[in-house]
């Protein structure tokens, strides 16, 4: 159930949509400011990574560094009844008087076809609205779908305007019904491309309506890297956005490769940052795969593993 501050928020949103109208295209319609509603990140008591400490809590460096940190729950085509899902999860973190964070992974093809995701754009929209549902006006981070506008060019260009519209309907889906979520559209990370084309596209899909963009989701390159690209990228756009940096596996940097690469190290703990940048936060949860490659050559991804967390932890 949202929480007396969230249903407030929500009200007075309501009324000001009545008294003034919706904001004016490229205004961000969110009011309220998750971060002052709650009282820091939520832990998912629930993580593979939390399940593992219960099975070994001698293992208290990885309990206390990783399991012990806030991290993202990433929602998808395996999630099930994704309404249901949402709101239990954000529900639980309501209770807690935490703010949960959320990516979104499941256009159509996902990331350069690699399968899953909805089975067509109306079944995406329908999906989105769902989360959308389920978080309702309780306090919330969702990153939308990494990726996608970062590796469009995987597809014909013929497929780019529709691929577009879904994160656009996305963005207006959540910038018009959860006052109290800040969304960020992933804007992919350093190796991305140029910053202005990446930026055209971030303004395609409506980035003014939201909070801004996320860099770095589930990548190495370091903050300070991910800063200089943020700076070009709000450049780009003429500034009035923020952002967000994945820093869970940044510690010692890239080597060039994005699937559990060896010698990585946890980044800075996640929580609040310096303006521009709104937050450091672990959109991947250090030790869960980035699919069979790398260290773990058998390991499907999102699989969490104890020898890739403690390869983190001591950046070998």
């Amino acid at each position: 159930m949202p929480t007396l501050r969230t249903t407030a928020a929500g009200l007075v949103l309501a009324a000001a949509l009545l008294v003034f109208g919706r904001p004016a295209p490229g205004l961000a319609e969110a009011t309220g400011d998750p971060l002052q509603l709650t009282n820091g990140l939520y832990v998912d008591p629930a993580s593979d990574a939390a399940a593992y400490v219960r099975r070994h809590p001698e293992d208290t460096e990885l309990a206390s560094k990783i399991a012990g940190q806030p991290s993202a729950r990433w929602i998808g085509a395996w999630s099930g009844d994704v309404r249901a899902a949402v709101t239990a999860y954000t529900s639980a973190a309501a209770k807690a008087d935490k703010l949960p964070v959320l990516v979104t992974d499941d256009l159509p093809g996902r990331q350069c076809g690699i399968g899953g995701g909805a089975a067509s754009d109306a079944a995406y929209r329908r999906w989105i609205s769902a989360v959308s549902d389920g978080i309702g006006t309780r306090p919330a981070v969702v990153v939308l779908e990494p990726d996608a506008l970062a590796r469009l060019d995987c597809y014909p260009t013929s497929e780019w305007k529709a691929r577009i519209a879904l994160l656009k309907y996305a963005v207006g889906v959540l910038a018009a019904k959860n006052p109290n979520t800040w969304t960020y559209l992933d804007a992919g990370n350093v190796a991305s491309g140029d910053a202005k084309e990446i930026a055209r596209r971030l303004r395609l899909a409506d980035v003014g309506k939201v909070r801004g963009f996320a860099l770095n989701t589930a990548n190495y390159f370091t903050t300070d890297q991910s800063i200089a690209r943020g700076t070009e990228i709000l450049a780009a756009l003429g500034g009035g956005s923020h952002y967000v940096v994945d820093t869970s596996r940044n510690g010692n940097g890239s080597d060039g490769s994005s699937c559990n690469p060896p010698a990585r190290k946890l980044g800075t703990p996640p929580g609040p940052a310096t303006a521009p940048v709104d937050l450091n936060l672990w959109l991947r949860t250090p030790g869960e795969s980035d699919g069979p490659c790398g260290l773990t050559p058998t390991l499907p991804a999102r699989t969490f593993s104890p020898v890739l967390a403690h390869h983190l932890l001591t950046g070998t």
